[in-house]
């Protein structure tokens, strides 16, 4: 698709604007603390309409299960209360993906530091569909000496594929105080290909030390973009070849320890051309010895944009500036096609101690960003970041942070913690309180979707019954289907936004809706559709797209 294409490219460079007008309606943005999770909550995911997951290192957490500390939660978004969850091994900075049959897995994580738990280095979760809304009956399976992955990964990254399977990239075999000096420069996959012999990606043995959390994404082709360090490239899973792209511009390094987020924007009909967008990181060297840096060097303000077709491979990176530098970041997709940047550190580095000036008992950033940011994808570059009408946290939410959007609409902010162990009465703690972030349209009158089906195959018109408030019938319309993704240490995995073509009945009470072309443009699995109209969205709703079989499934839908 893309050829050999030169990695010097020009860049164009902007300064962005607080130009977004404030909310007339309702509260506004606001922030809403409501409920503790009993552990940090440094891993995130929505695993129905009224429940999220959360993990956290097996260490001294106050949420208890069967006499021992829990470090596995189930969060109840009605309740907004913590029930511990039974978890066999340590699933301490791990990742995680929906299969094509909505199967939740958690993957890797780390060595115990408590008896209870079990070494999850190669650790498989399995988290079934759960009907309840109080997740009762529900619950982990796992049989580590059965199932489990070939390679030791922690801080590896997920990412659903269009064949309905998990791609597991690269990782660490075991601890290490800040940079990978024991790599796992490889790729798996669960459930297993290659009759279960992980795969060398030569990017992650050129990206060393610092290629943590990959940044990836599933491209509408079915190929792969990856970033890691300030390197990135297109990987084609089904020639395994690799692609070198543009390097990210001024030598900002986007992957742990030195985080940066990124996303894919949000898919259009009928092209679904793809862009990547990039924000943070820092532009210190990551050849550098860990007790050399220092908590209080200035993050990067840069975000990079490029869209991968050839012609935007050959304009390269479009750039421009966030109102403040973060490390740490997240980037987590509106269902109105905005973004929100949030959390992070304008100082500093990720991971646990090792500067020479370490903040509070153990943390290498400082100066927590705590008003978040609109991105808008549309708008003209240099006007696209704004924080007019954004409120501003009280709560430091930093190193082994999540933050994922829910099915309500608004954004579910838990976890912060740079100790080994629960710290309280220093400047940065182990962080229990939760906290939403609500959008405008969560206090007026909000659309509604109803009699929606169950399951949606690719390529398929479909109809779902509308209600819309009569204030809102003259705005513009537009129908997302999301992946809400797993959130840890500054990135969503599988996060996606495909929008898709919708017309309104005359009388305004039938949508019909017409469904991704494929399963590459939407890898199959479990899906959220929300309704945006003007500047109010609805709440989602829960589908399943494509053929709901386990993993691997053939090409389903028609070719773009």
């Amino acid at each position: 698709m893309i050829g050999n294409i030169l990695r010097a490219l020009p860049v164009v460079v902007l300064t962005a604007h607080s130009c977004r007008a404030a909310p007339t309606e309702g509260k506004g943005w606001h922030f809403v603390q409501n409920g503790t999770t009993g552990i940090v909550a440094l891993e995130s995911i929505i695993v129905s309409d009224t429940l999220a997951v959360f993990f956290d290192r097996a260490t001294d957490n106050p949420l208890q299960i069967d006499g021992h500390p829990a470090w596995g939660a189930l969060w109840n978004l009605e309740t907004n209360t913590a029930s511990p969850l039974n978890v066999t091994t340590d699933a301490f900075c791990a990742t995680g993906s929906f299969l094509s049959n909505g199967t939740m897995v958690s993957i890797g994580g780390h060595t115990p530091a408590i008896p209870e738990a079990k070494d999850g280095r190669n650790g498989l979760r399995i988290w079934e569909p759960c009907d309840d809304p109080n997740g009762e009956g529900c619950g982990l399976f796992e049989d580590p000496e059965t199932l489990h992955m070939a390679e030791t990964r922690w801080y590896a990254t997920s990412l659903r594929m269009f064949d309905g399977s998990i791609m597991i990239i690269g990782g660490m075999h075991k601890k290490t105080s800040f940079n990978n000096d024991d790599p796992t420069n490889s790729i798996e996959f669960f459930p297993p290909k290659d009759g279960g012999v992980p795969r060398p990606l030569d990017l992650l043995e050129r990206t060393l030390p610092a290629n943590l959390y990959p940044r990836s994404f599933a491209l509408p082709d079915g190929k792969i973009f990856m970033a890691a360090a300030n390197q990135t490239i297109i990987y084609d899973f089904e020639t395994n070849t690799e692609t070198r792209l543009p390097d990210i511009p001024n030598n900002v390094r986007v992957t742990n320890p030195l985080d940066g987020t990124a996303t894919l924007l949000p898919l259009h009909p009928p092209d679904y051309i793809p862009e990547i967008l990039i924000c943070g990181g820092t532009n210190t060297s990551d050849q550098l010895p860990v007790a050399e840096l220092s908590s209080q060097t200035p993050a990067s303000d840069q975000c990079s944009r490029m869209t991968l077709t050839p012609e935007g491979i050959e304009r390269g990176w479009e750039i421009e500036r966030m109102l403040e530098p973060r490390i740490m970041p997240e980037m987590i997709l509106l269902p109105n096609g905005e973004i929100v940047i949030i959390s992070g550190a304008q100082t500093g580095y990720a991971a646990i101690s090792g500067v020479k000036d370490p903040v509070g008992n153990n943390s290498n950033a400082d100066h927590p960003a705590f008003t978040p940011s609109i991105y808008t994808p549309d708008a003209p570059l240099g006007q696209r970041i704004s924080n007019a009408g954004m409120p501003t946290t009280d709560i430091a939410r930093i190193y082994h942070s999540s933050v994922t959007l829910t099915p309500k609409g608004n954004l579910l902010l838990a976890g912060s913690s740079p100790n080994t162990v629960v710290v309280n009465g220093t400047q940065y703690p182990s962080e229990f309180r939760a906290e939403y972030l609500n959008p405008p349209y969560m206090t007026v009158e909000r659309p509604q979707l109803s009699n929606v089906p169950k399951q949606i195959a690719f390529n398929s018109e479909f109809s779902v019954d509308v209600s819309v408030p009569s204030r809102l019938t003259q705005g513009d319309l537009k129908v997302a289907l999301m992946d809400l993704g797993f959130s840890t240490h500054g990135f969503h995995s599988s996060s996606r936004l495909v929008f898709m073509d919708a017309q309104l009945s005359e009388d305004g009470k039938t949508l019909s809706i017409k469904s991704p072309p494929n399963n590459r443009v939407y890898p199959p699995g479990p899906a959220y559709i929300f309704l945006t109209v003007g500047d109010v969205s609805s709440t989602g709703v829960r589908v399943m797209v494509g053929n709901g079989a386990t993993p691997p499934v053939e090409d389903q839908g028609v070719p773009i």
